[in-house]
C-alpha cells in the first residue's frame, strides 16, 4: 500500500496481494488489512468505486467470517476475541446482509434485555446496526449510553456514533458531542468518529468544528486534545 500511495504500483496489485489473505487465521495481519481497506475506502467514498470497493470487503472478510461465527469457541484465546470483532465490524459496515440481520437481531434482544451482548461484540453490533440504522436506532443508542453506570461503556457508545450517515443526524450527535453527557475529555473521540464515518460525516465535523472552534480551543487551550482534533 506504502509503493501504491507514492504512485510506484498499482492500487489493483494492493487489492490483488490483499485477495490472498482470505485463509489467514492471524489477527495482526487482518488489523493491518482493514485499517488499509479503510484509507482506501475513505479516498473512494469520493468516486463512483466506493460501492464497488465495499463488495470487495465483504467478499474478503467474507470466508474468515463465517469460520469465526459470532459466539466464542471452546479453548479459543483473547486475539480469536479481539478478530471476531474486527470482522464482524467490518462486515456490518460494508453491509454484509447476514451480518446485518443477525447485529440487528442480538442488538433487539440487548436492548430488551433478552440476552446481553458480550463486550467483545457490543462495538461490532453498534456500528453495524448505527450504519444502516435510522433516528429511532440513534435514540435508542443514545438511551444506552444515558444509562451505561461504566464510562468504558459510555466510550465505546460515543466512539461508533459517527457510523450513522444521515446528514440531520449527524448533526444531533456533533451537538451531543458539547453537551454535558459527554466528558470534556471524551468530546473528540464523537467528532472524530463523525469525521471517520462517512463523507457526508467528513464534511458535517470539518463545519462543526471550525464553527466552534473559540470553545473547543479555549476548552482544551494548547493541550494533546486540540492537536488530536485537528488531526482526525
Amino acid at each position: 500500500l506504502s509503493q501504491a500511495r507514492a504512485g510506484i504500483i498499482s492500487t489493483v496489485e494492493v487489492l490483488k496481494v490483499m485477495e490472498a489473505f482470505v485463509n489467514e487465521p492471524n489477527y495482526t495481519v487482518w488489523s493491518d488489512l482493514s485499517c488499509n481497506l479503510g484509507i482506501l475506502s475513505t479516498l473512494l467514498s469520493h468516486t463512483d468505486f466506493y460501492e464497488e470497493i465495499q463488495v470487495f470487503v465483504k467478499d474478503v472478510f467474507s470466508p474468515i467470517g463465517e469460520r469465526l461465527g459470532w459466539d466464542p469457541k471452546p479453548g479459543e484465546g483473547h486475539l480469536d476475541a479481539l478478530l471476531r470483532g474486527l470482522v464482524l465490524g467490518k462486515l456490518g459496515k460494508a453491509g454484509h446482509k447476514a451480518t446485518l440481520e443477525e447485529a440487528r437481531r442480538r442488538f433487539k434482544d440487548h436492548v430488551e434485555g433478552k440476552h446481553v451482548l458480550s463486550a467483545d461484540l457490543r462495538s461490532p453490533v453498534y456500528v453495524t446496526v448505527l450504519k444502516h440504522g435510522d433516528s429511532t436506532t440513534l435514540d435508542t443508542m443514545l438511551k444506552l449510553h444515558k444509562q451505561a453506570d461504566m464510562q468504558e461503556e459510555k466510550n465505546r457508545i460515543e466512539r461508533v456514533l459517527g457510523a450513522i450517515s444521515q446528514p440531520e443526524l449527524i448533526q444531533k450527535i456533533l451537538t451531543f458531542a458539547l453537551s454535558e453527557e459527554v466528558r470534556p475529555q471524551d468530546t473528540v473521540s464523537v467528532i472524530g468518529g463523525v469525521a471517520g464515518g462517512s463523507k457526508q460525516g467528513r464534511k458535517a465535523a470539518w463545519k462543526f468544528v471550525r464553527d466552534n472552534w473559540e470553545e473547543l480551543y479555549n476548552r482544551y487551550q494548547g493541550g494533546f486534545l486540540i492537536s488530536r482534533l485537528i488531526k482526525v
